[in-house]
């Protein structure tokens, strides 16, 4: 029998404000695992570092990762460049999102 892989959905489109981000899915991204670009409007999530892949887990942890910076930039919050406190709020985030029962 073939292992199930539960791969988590990352959308390719999200709606923060008034503005519409695109999910890119890059193969690399040097030096970190995902990146946002205010000017165009798009969330690069990597697949893999020069030396590993990411697994799903890590890539949707990503998404959460940006996204939180999208929605801080949309309120005008300073907390927006903050990266510790990104990564904190983002990784409670998809722990409670992956903690969901529905």
């Amino acid at each position: 029998m073939r292992k199930k892989i539960n791969k988590k959905p990352i959308p390719t489109k999200v709606k923060v404000g008034d503005s519409w981000y695109k999910i890119q899915r890059d193969e690399v991204i040097a030096g970190c695992r995902g990146q946002i670009d205010y000017k165009t409007h798009t969330i690069h999530i990597a697949a893999r570092s020069a030396a590993y892949p990411y697994t799903s887990d890590e890539q949707f942890n990503t998404f959460w990762h940006e996204l939180t910076h999208a929605i801080l930039k949309d309120m005008g919050s300073p907390m927006e460049g903050a990266e510790s406190f990104v990564s904190n709020f983002s990784n409670r985030l998809t722990d409670a999102i992956n903690s969901a029962k529905f």
